[in-house]
């Protein structure tokens, strides 16, 4: 005599027409108030009785009955279409790049409930022989981020990635500053090229490149005593600048000045709006300028000054700015409130660099101090 199962346990029966053992297991209701039973199968009795039983412990566990077909990618792309609502555009495409082309490669195939701690070591150990760290760093952030996703729809128990720290990859490419006679020749070089007002602002003003890409006509005065700019607006979200003390009014030098009166002159012979809201610095077609379109206009400037245009980066003429003043004796303090930094530190860590080649202040005061009575 076949004995009944217990309650709760979940049915297991013979199928004659597929020669399957089925087992079945109630897992609710649905919105309708109809049952909702998850089925398994097996070749022999005991594999079907084995996965019941798993179905039974994920269950007690409140895990759904897709987790255990969930895989890695699935898990991240669910995470990249509904798990970062409000976030910048270009942020949801940089992770969306780095997950298919470093995640999904090498994990993406695996079933989530199945990845290890171990797993995703390896996967960043791997990743840190040619990733910079930052980049590194933001993998097992995607990898977090999307497991914790899982949890919150009862997917998976626990998140794996949590117990993974990220290893040191490769040193990126350190930022740097123009020479004075480099900054020249690229402010010369650019005067023949439609970039050379985005240039001489960028470069005379400390701008940052986010803040000049929005800039609007009513943010300029050129005709003002002194001329001046408003660093009020970024392509940021809500046109908000990075932080409060970035959002500054600052004089404009005079080649920076005349720079952009000639930009407005060529604009009003194309006959595109040149006061109010209409961008200072647009495409061709009167549309607004992306980080692309930058880097690769500079990038022509850079060339035609003599240097090596993939080793320079727009954002480095606001590094320039900073040191050219340093060289030059201005207190950090000054260049700090200049540049709309928050405080001296990032001015000083960051940005300045060091243009002379031999520190001679400190020679030179010490040689004073010590110096023989006799030669005094």
């Amino acid at each position: 005599m076949v004995s009944r199962r217990s309650r709760g346990e979940g049915g297991l029966y013979w199928d004659k027409a597929r020669q399957r053992w089925i087992g079945a297991v109630d897992v609710g209701f649905s919105v309708e108030g109809k049952r909702r039973r998850r089925y398994v199968s097996g070749t022999t009795k005991t594999e079907a009785k084995a996965k019941l039983q798993q179905a039974l412990r994920d269950q007690t566990e409140s895990l759904r009955a897709e987790s255990r077909s969930l895989t890695v990618k699935g898990a991240v792309e669910d995470w990249l279409d509904h798990g970062m609502v409000g976030k910048e555009a270009s942020t949801v495409q940089n992770r969306r790049t780095l997950a298919e082309h470093h995640v999904f490669p090498a994990l993406g195939q695996r079933k989530l409930v199945e990845l290890t701690t171990r797993d995703i070591d390896l996967f960043l150990a791997h990743k840190a022989t040619t990733l910079s760290t930052s980049t590194v760093a933001r993998l097992l952030s995607i990898l977090r981020r999307s497991i914790r996703r899982a949890q919150a729809q009862d997917l998976i128990r626990r998140n794996v990635a949590l117990l993974s720290d990220a290893p040191r990859g490769q040193a990126g490419r350190a930022s740097k500053a123009l020479t004075v006679s480099e900054a020249r020749a690229v402010l010369d070089a650019s005067e023949k090229k439609p970039i050379h007002a985005y240039v001489a602002t960028a470069l005379l003003t400390g701008a940052r490149t986010e803040e000049l890409r929005a800039l609007t006509w009513e943010n300029l005065d050129l005709d003002g005593d002194p001329p001046s700019i408003q660093v009020w607006r970024s392509v940021r979200r809500g046109g908000e600048t990075k932080t409060a003390k970035s959002r500054r009014t600052l004089e404009l030098p005079d080649r920076c000045v005349d720079a952009l009166k000639e930009l407005r002159n060529e604009d009003e012979i194309c006959r595109r709006p040149v006061t109010g809201a209409a961008l200072v610095f647009r495409t061709d077609a009167g549309k607004p300028l992306d980080a692309a379109n930058v880097r690769r206009a500079f990038r022509g400037a850079v060339a035609a000054a003599g240097l090596d245009a993939k080793a320079w980066t727009p954002r480095e003429l606001r590094h320039s700015f900073v040191s050219l003043l340093s060289s030059a004796g201005m207190p950090i303090e000054d260049i700090s409130h200049l540049v709309g930094h928050s405080s001296t530190r990032t001015t000083e860590k960051v940005y300045r660099k060091e243009l002379r080649p031999v520190l001679t202040r400190g020679a030179r005061a010490i040689e004073a101090i010590l110096e023989p009575e006799s030669d005094r």
